[in-house]
């Protein structure tokens, strides 16, 4: 872990952008579906499966944020192996989901719980830990407000979410209380211009709220 975060550091240009969303839609549709949603399917459903799909939706429309460089190659994916940090008790790990670009909703949701409760058990394999596109990492869980996460290398990107919390903004020229969350990409800039990494994270937030 500790030698492919060393070499994440060294081997890329890693820059950070951020943005807020605005939860107050998330948080309705989720309060409402949640409970009939458990009770039908056995499917806890958190805010996570909600920014994988909107992560992939926007990965389909900027592809050189789900690719990676390979010498003096930069290989294009068109499929999303989606990576979730977990921290366990061996430090943190990224096992990811296979095509989640293929799976709806109330199969993310199960297959999110599952890679994290075998991560925290030590029971992942191999296979859970490569072959990754895209990484999306939660210190929110943990209280954190704002982070610039490091890049799960040879990865391009790693999405980072953070606590939310109730804050004034103004809508339609009044001062509201609306809960807000600070989101982060860190990019490689050898591959992904700024241009590139601020449109993505604006179609992440105009998709989340």
């Amino acid at each position: 872990i500790a030698e492919n975060l060393l070499q994440s550091h060294v081997s890329t240009a890693r820059l950070t952008t951020f943005n807020e969303i605005d939860m107050t839609n998330v948080e309705t549709l989720r309060g409402r579906v949640k409970e009939p949603i458990e009770k039908k399917h056995g499917v806890r459903l958190s805010f996570m499966p909600f920014f994988v799909k909107a992560t992939i939706a926007a990965l389909r429309e900027f592809p050189v944020v789900n690719a990676q460089i390979d010498g003096d190659s930069i290989v294009y994916h068109n499929y999303v192996n989606m990576g979730i940090a977990v921290a366990s008790d061996a430090g943190l790990v990224v096992p990811n989901i296979k095509d989640a670009d293929q799976l709806g909703m109330l199969d993310v949701a199960p297959a999110i719980v599952d890679v994290a409760k075998r991560a925290r058990d030590g029971k992942l394999t191999m296979d859970d830990l490569t072959g990754g596109t895209f990484t999306i990492t939660n210190g929110g869980v943990f209280g954190s407000l704002v982070s610039t996460p490091i890049i799960n290398f040879p990865q391009v990107g790693i999405l980072g979410l953070h606590k939310i919390q109730d804050r004034p903004v103004a809508v339609n020229g009044q001062v509201e209380i609306r809960p807000m969350m600070y989101v982060a990409l860190s990019y490689d800039h050898r591959i992904i211009d700024g241009q590139q990494a601020v449109l993505f994270l604006v179609r992440l937030k105009e998709l989340m709220e």
